[in-house]
Formats: structure tokens, sequence, C-alpha cells
């Protein structure tokens, strides 16, 4: 069993930065991948990046140049460096990773991020 807890989450202005972070529990052996989505109000859950084992990255467009997901040498926390924060950018953003082996994906609780103009 996994354990995805995020912390970061906050109140910024547009323009703004922040970042958000993913410690993971338990039997995290060979998770891959790991990132972060995130949900509006009223809206379905949405990809916002992930990264590989081997440091590979993929983003949603609406967050290319903006954010950056990183992940720390033991591979046990990822990171969502968010940068240029736009109203739109407010959602609960939430952990994720694929124990790959079995193909079971984990979720955190989320966190929220509210970006105000």
């Amino acid at each position: 069993q996994v354990q995805l807890v995020e912390s970061g989450g906050g109140l910024v202005q547009a323009g703004g930065s922040l970042r958000l972070s993913c410690a993971a529990s338990g039997s995290i052996f060979d998770l891959n991948p790991m990132g972060w989505y995130r949900q509006a109000p009223g809206k379905q859950r949405e990809l916002v990046g992930t990264i590989t084992r081997f440091s590979s990255t993929k983003y949603s467009d609406s967050v290319k140049g903006r954010f950056t997901i990183s992940t720390d040498n033991a591979k046990n926390t990822v990171h969502l460096q968010m940068n240029s924060l736009k109203p739109e950018d407010t959602a609960v953003y939430y952990c994720y990773a694929r124990y790959s082996i079995l193909r079971v994906d984990y979720w955190g609780q989320g966190t929220q991020v509210t970006v105000s103009s």
C-alpha cells in the first residue's frame, strides 16, 4: 500500500509562484510515473504533468513553460513548481503515482491552490 501526501498549497496573486510537494510512503518501490492532476470546482480532474523514473516529463499544454515537475534523488518525493500563476490555475491539486509492476494507481488527498486576480 502506498500513501501520497501533498503540501504547499495556498493563496497567491496572479503572476506569483507556488511550490507543491508530494511525499510517498509505504510500498514505494518502482512508482513510475509520478505526477500531478488538478480539479477545479464543477469540472473534471485533468492532467497537469507526469515524470518518469528517468526524469522524462510530460505536461498539459495549459501549463507548459510555467510549471515544472521534479523528483528528489530517492524518487520518493515529487514537486510541482508553479510560476506565472493565473486565476485559471485555481484548483485542488492531486499527487499521482503508479505502481508500474502491477499497474495500480495511487492518489493523494489533494491540496488547494487559489490564484487571485
